[in-house]
């Protein structure tokens, strides 16, 4: 049932995507009176599994099998289809070839525009709706992974500083290291301040190690959950149990990998409370807990009205935009090993929660509707990006390259587009086996 869910949800995020971009290209095509001969979700490779074209159309709309992305076919244009035998005719006044640069490029941008027009919708819809709520990094420590231990961090560390950047969202640590290519973290031990020096050949392992700061949540008591088994134990708000049977817990984390191994059974553990620290026996149910509520760490909450989730949401929108070209840029510098962690579908279907959450999935929306439009803006001849360029080389020099140079450019961007898409599942499904 959870991998149907997932799946259910990738297919209506891709759906509602794939849509939004291609009705960007469209909209710009019939603004121009350019003939749209197919909008099409998805690929129709040799048949569709759905197909109309209403009455005094010229477009035909429909459903194609391959679910691999979309396409509005314009006439007069080179694209994935490679007409060749329609660009051999004269050009029509209503192809795409006949029209202005100017207004070529707004069909070819088109597609990217309405992505980020979308998330940013979606986002001021998230601002209105939820606000914004954030783990604060001030005043909080990071539990490690094994990863993390290896450079240097240690749990109970607070990261004050990345080079001169100092963190505000805790769960931004370790993208907002990576994005920076930080080379000296600062941090908080004990007492001391102490500087972590990176090594940037380690970033390829960060990307592809999520969890590499946890957040130390301290083991302090809020409520004991009614009905407990340690209701009379004696515990209050504000006790912060310190080690169970005589193994140090200061952290929640510790105390569920030492519960494991007691579960069922009643275990005597070291309570700090105010300065005193006391002794307590308390009992472990069956699951390896001990039915008590903890106090979490600040959460920063805002909520916004509808006139200020608008500057909010576009300021999220933007800055999403900025982290996600930061992260571009990495996996195409093959030294920091980022394009291991290149991704496909599979890839996708694991960022989906196990149960349907509309504030997650309208988050994970936006997210991926900025993400296809940052792709198809990288100048490579089969995405918008490429059109863009030659587009713009035209409005520069004058000079519109030919057909056979369009023809020839698009078959080594399809080649490149599939080769990106080899590495993406053969990514997945390494990361499977392991």
């Amino acid at each position: 049932m959870v991998v149907l869910i997932k799946i259910l949800q990738v297919i209506l995020a891709l759906s509602i995507l794939i849509i939004i971009h291609e009705l960007g290209h469209f909209f710009f095509a019939k603004l121009f009176k350019i003939k749209v001969e197919k909008f099409y979700l998805f690929f129709d490779v040799k048949f569709a599994l759905f197909r109309f074209r209403p009455k005094n159309s010229d477009t035909e709309y429909g459903i194609g099998w391959l679910p691999l992305g979309g396409y509005c076919k314009i006439a007069g244009m080179i694209d994935e289809s490679m007409d060749t035998e329609a660009m051999k005719k004269p050009p029509q006044p209503w192809e795409f070839r006949s029209h202005p640069a100017w207004q070529r490029l707004l069909v070819m941008a088109g597609g990217v525009l309405f992505n980020f027009i979308f998330a940013i919708l979606l986002y001021i819809g998230i601002m209105a709706g939820w606000g914004e709520s954030y783990i604060s990094n001030t005043g909080n420590s990071i539990y490690v992974n094994d990863l993390a231990y290896e450079m240097g961090f240690r749990t109970g560390d607070r990261i004050l500083m990345l080079d001169d950047y100092v963190p505000e969202r805790f769960e931004m640590l370790q993208a907002d290291m990576v994005r920076r290519t930080a080379s000296k973290v600062t941090v908080l031990r004990g007492e001391d301040t102490l500087d972590i020096y990176i090594d940037q050949n380690m970033v390829g392992e960060m990307l592809n190690t999520p969890g590499m700061f946890d957040l130390a949540i301290p083991f302090v008591v809020d409520t004991v959950q009614p009905g407990s088994p340690n209701q009379d134990s004696g515990l209050m708000k504000g006790d912060r149990i310190v080690s169970i049977a005589g193994q140090p817990a200061g952290y929640l984390q510790d105390s569920r990998k030492l519960l494991k191994n007691y579960s069922g059974q009643e275990i005597s553990a070291s309570v700090l409370r105010g300065k005193d620290t006391v002794e307590v026996s308390l009992q472990v149910d069956t699951a390896g807990l001990l039915g008590i509520y903890t106090q979490l760490p600040g959460i920063k909450s805002k909520k916004y009205s509808v006139l200020e989730a608008i500057p909010a949401g576009i300021g999220l929108a933007f800055s999403t935009i900025g982290g996600y070209v930061q992260d571009l840029k990495l996996v195409f510098t093959p030294s920091t090993e980022a394009y291991k962690s290149v991704g496909s579908f599979i890839s996708m279907g694991q960022i989906f929660p196990a149960t349907w959450d509309w504030y997650r999935f309208i988050n994970i929306l936006a997210l991926l509707s900025i993400m296809l439009g940052v792709m198809n803006l990288l100048p490579i001849p089969a995405l918008d990006g490429g059109h863009i360029v030659f587009t713009i080389y035209e409005m520069v020099t004058g000079r519109k390259p030919s057909d056979r140079f369009l023809e020839g450019a698009q078959i080594i961007g399809m080649i490149l587009l599939f080769g990106l898409m080899i590495l993406a599942f053969g990514n997945d499904i390494g990361r499977l086996v392991r």
